[in-house]
């Protein structure tokens, strides 16, 4: 595993965690109907996560000698509750995949330190897509 290849993969992680910010941030501003509190308090409440996985992100694209992305992945538009909530599960389930691949490519490379890092923020990601999944159980019809 090269040094480079890790980075750019680090910083594809890092524009989706910058994308899962916007995201949650404005579907929090924007969500309506009957859920709107309790969804508008969800979508918040992931933030934080996000945040912290792009620091720790950037601080180790920063280590390893890159630049660290400032542009975000596209965010995806929704126009109702469901919409949003299938948006977050997509992304969620993608994000798991992608850290999963980078945990894999960081032991190749010998960073076990990222490796554990990216472990935790696996079990992160898993949650978020757990909690998701059980509030799409319900019935969105706003």
């Amino acid at each position: 595993m090269e040094k480079e290849k890790l980075i750019q993969g680090l910083n594809e992680d890092l524009a989706h965690e910058y994308q899962a910010i916007i995201q949650y941030t404005t579907y929090a501003a924007v969500v309506s109907g009957i859920h709107r509190q309790e969804l508008k308090e969800f979508f918040l409440a992931e933030i934080q996560d996000e945040l912290r996985h792009a620091q720790l992100l950037s601080d180790k694209i920063a280590a390893l000698g890159g630049k660290p992305t400032t542009v975000p992945a596209p965010v995806p538009e929704a126009e109702d509750a469901r919409a949003m909530l299938e948006a977050i599960l997509k992304a969620e389930t993608e994000t798991v995949a992608r850290y999963v691949k980078r945990m894999k490519e960081a032991e190749a490379f010998g960073d076990y330190g990222l490796a554990n890092d990216l472990q935790e923020i696996i079990s992160e990601e898993t949650r978020h897509k757990e909690e998701t999944e059980k509030l799409l159980r319900g019935r969105w019809k706003e």
